[in-house]
């Protein structure tokens, strides 16, 4: 059983600076239900004021050397080494994130920062450009460097209230962005903790704010011109309403996904490999946007694969997050949880077969497989956000890659084969951001391009990516 946890109050981040309004937001434990946190929350004065200090500050962050951006990096580096089991608490409480996985995402938090740190010096800054392709500009000599864009708005999901905010804010500060991030309101906590790091550094006054608050409130932060950014990481349909309202500012989006991996009948079915699609479709309840959702088999070897999908799942049950041995925790709330329910009886109305799990009580969802599905229906072609998962089979390798591809969605797509030509064909015809050969979809490092077409997004993550979307070339043109 969760162990209680003590409620504790924590204030926002602007300017820099702790504050604590007369608004409080508590924080619910997603397993227990009761308050373990209170957030101070921002008005619409607080926003104002962090906008416009972040705009005050966009020199000071522009002039800011090499050596002093990583000093500041490497200190979040060192400060979260020091405090990753109050951290992964937190993510275990405040996101009901299975010990195991909330001990890996604050490893990754490390190694966002520590990535964003060796990035400073790794950048390409600049580069001599010759201009003498006509006549014309014969004398002329032309130098680029590359500049922070500006102030930056940051919205971050709950999933992974970390690190995804971690790869929002470290490549902010290493391309010397000042920025104001709204975490979202479900997990703020996580966020809350790293501004109260980035406090210990010698960050420039009013480079950064940290403000849980209201969607509505929020809203200046994807409208307001003064911005000169804006990264988002949530759903499709909220993601690109933002873009259509956000004005002159650019957009970067990390949106959903149904993603989908692909089995070919050279695949060696090992217990092992069995053990990584259940962790790929079910870790986390499901609630990672490149989340094992389509599992397509090749028919000479559906029913093996089937045969221990089920077998395995069947003693596969949602427990508590506290645990080191659960894979399977709570969803984030109970509306999700029900929603979900909702498409489950819809499909089986429709003729689905429900091949393991399928049971709800409250916030746990049983791990479940489902055979047979209507592809027109939201469990489908819709991103299930949850402990659900679709087995299929496919009868050639093209069909394979045709079914992928009819998804609205594009952000990542694993392909087991060992046959390299195969490979390349995935890797040529796939319409998605990444192609992980041999492995899921969910595979990711840190320092990779991360995103996805589509409906999955724009623009792309990983540190060094990130990086240049912060950035933009500045011509200088000498003539001798």
């Amino acid at each position: 059983m969760t162990k209680p946890r003590a409620v504790i109050d924590y204030p926002l981040y602007v300017a820099g600076k702790p504050v604590e309004t007369s608004e409080w937001l508590e924080v619910q434990d997603k397993y227990t239900h009761k308050v373990c946190a209170r957030v101070s929350l921002a008005d619409a004065k607080i926003l104002e004021k962090a906008i416009k200090a972040a705009v005050k500050a966009e020199a000071e962050m522009a002039a800011l050397e090499p050596y002093q951006k990583q000093k500041i990096l490497l200190h979040c580096v060192k400060r979260f080494n020091e405090i990753r089991g109050q951290l992964t608490e937190i993510l275990i409480a405040e996101g009901g994130k299975p010990r195991k996985a909330a001990a890996a995402e604050v490893e990754r938090l490390i190694n966002t920062f520590q990535i964003a740190a060796d990035a400073v010096t790794q950048v390409d800054s600049g580069r001599m450009m010759p201009l003498a392709v006509t006549a014309a500009a014969s004398g002329y000599q032309g130098f680029v460097k590359q500049v922070p864009i500006g102030a930056v708005s940051l919205i971050s999901p709950f999933n992974f209230p970390l690190n995804l905010t971690a790869h929002k804010i470290a490549p902010a500060i290493a391309a010397g962005c000042p920025f104001v991030l709204k975490p979202a309101s479900l997990t703020p906590v996580s966020a809350l903790k790293i501004a109260e790091i980035l406090a210990e550094t010698d960050l420039p006054p009013n480079a950064f704010s940290i403000l849980p608050c209201p969607r509505e409130l929020a809203d200046v932060l994807v409208t307001d011109d003064r911005f000169k950014m804006l990264s988002f990481t949530g759903s499709d349909v909220v993601g690109w309403d933002m873009k259509a309202r956000a004005g002159r500012k650019k957009v970067t989006l990390e949106l959903g996904g149904n993603a989908a991996v692909m089995i070919e009948p050279d695949t060696e079915i090992t217990d092992s490999f069995i053990d990584r699609l259940i962790g790929g479709a079910f870790g986390h309840a499901g609630q990672v946007c490149i989340s094992v959702q389509r599992i397509l088999v090749h028919q000479d070897i559906y029913a093996e694969v089937k045969k221990k999908l089920v077998t395995k799942l069947k003693k596969l049950k949602p427990a508590d997050p506290d645990l080191d041995t659960t894979l399977v925790g709570p969803m984030i709330k109970e509306a999700e949880a029900q929603r979900l329910k909702k498409w489950l009886d819809k499909a089986v109305k429709k003729g689905a077969k429900v091949l393991s799990g399928g049971k709800l009580d409250g916030v746990m969802f049983e791990p479940t497989l489902l055979e047979d599905v209507d592809h027109e229906l939201e469990v489908y072609k819709d991103e299930v956000f949850g402990p659900m998962a679709i087995l299929e089979k496919y009868s050639n390798f093209e069909a394979g890659i045709e079914c992928i591809n009819s998804s609205r969605f594009g952000l990542q797509a694993g392909v087991y084969t060992q046959n390299l030509n195969k490979m390349l064909y995935a890797w040529n015809q796939l319409h998605v951001g990444g192609v992980i050969i041999n492995d899921i979809p969910s595979f990711r490092v840190d320092n990779m391009p991360y995103g996805g077409v589509k409906d999955s997004g724009l623009g792309r993550e990983g540190i060094q990516s990130a990086i240049r979307d912060m950035q933009e070339e500045r011509m200088l043109v000498i003539k001798a």
